[in-house]
């Protein structure tokens, strides 16, 4: 079955100056289909990010993905869903219409972030703690064991600042995949042809040093690594408003940059080299170069 990539002929040489971008929307299904073009440069620093909308990947991680893509990081963004269910439709007079709307949004969201490697998979949104566990992890842990990053970045389980039931369960498959990627008794039927564990060595969450009032009570990770965006804030405003379906968010989306300033929080919920908690202005302080 068909997959949408966009390959850069350097990729095999390890310079990517472009995005590839795949979708399962397109009747792509299955590890399989993900294994047979995986790439990664192996001589650069690698971060990848999984959510659980298209448009999340900009606002609770754009900055930081566009800031260390610039600092010479190469990333990737794991999608679960399409986003067909949201309330806000563009335009799309069906699911299926606004699922390959929301895929093209996506990827000029990522195009903004320069993101190296953008996937939007095919799991219904709305519904993934519906789900079968096992088989979503699965198709995640080979994600990472193909693309080997060094961070992974995902929301907590209280689902971010929405408290989205479905942010909350792309940081259960997401962390699981953390741990289980690198143990060879999990899913040992991905192990052939090369292809091997693989330990990320941090996972973070996404975290916030604010609640919504208008929404049911959450409780937050504390913050161990504040990053500085800067300049990339307006970088991260403009990758959001690729999303143009969800133009009516935009003004509640611009309120919460406005309360966070020019940081991303995060938790240090993970780490390879188990240490002390101490505080971070940096994501790859102490990942060793492997």
């Amino acid at each position: 079955m068909a997959r949408n990539t966009y390959d850069d002929p350097r990729a095999e040489s390890g310079s990517l100056s472009r995005p590839i971008f795949a979708s399962q929307g397109d009747q792509l299904s299955g590890p399989a289909q993900l294994g047979s073009t995986a790439r990664y440069n192996r001589l650069m620093l690698r971060m990848m990010c999984i959510t659980a909308h298209p448009d999340d990947e900009a606002g609770g991680f754009g900055g930081s993905l566009r800031l260390y893509c610039d600092r010479g990081v190469e990333t990737s963004v794991i999608c679960l869903t399409p986003g067909q269910a949201a309330s806000h439709r563009g335009g799309a007079k069906t699911d299926q219409e606004l699922a390959a709307l929301r895929r093209k949004e996506f990827a000029a969201s990522c195009e903004i972030l320069q993101v190296g490697r953008g996937i939007v998979l095919d799991y219904p949104d709305g519904q993934l703690h519906r789900l079968d566990l096992y088989k979503v992890v699965y198709e995640l842990t080979l994600c990472i064991r193909e693309y080997r990053p060094h961070i992974l970045l995902t929301f907590a389980s209280e689902g971010g600042v929405t408290g989205h039931m479905d942010h909350s369960m792309a940081s259960v498959f997401a962390t699981l995949a953390y741990h289980w990627a690198g143990r060879n008794n999990r899913y040992p039927d991905q192990l052939k042809d090369g292809l091997t564990p693989h330990r990320v060595q941090k996972l973070y969450y996404g975290t916030a040093n604010f609640t919504l009032p208008d929404r049911p009570a959450i409780s937050l990770s504390p913050a161990t690594t504040i990053i500085e965006i800067g300049e990339y804030l307006d970088i991260k405003i403009q990758a959001f408003r690729a999303h143009a379906s969800q133009a009516p968010l935009f003004p509640l989306f611009e309120g919460h940059v406005a309360r966070r300033g020019r940081q991303e929080l995060f938790h240090l919920a993970a780490t390879m080299d188990p240490s002390t908690m101490t505080q971070e202005t940096d994501l790859f302080v102490g990942v060793k170069e492997k």
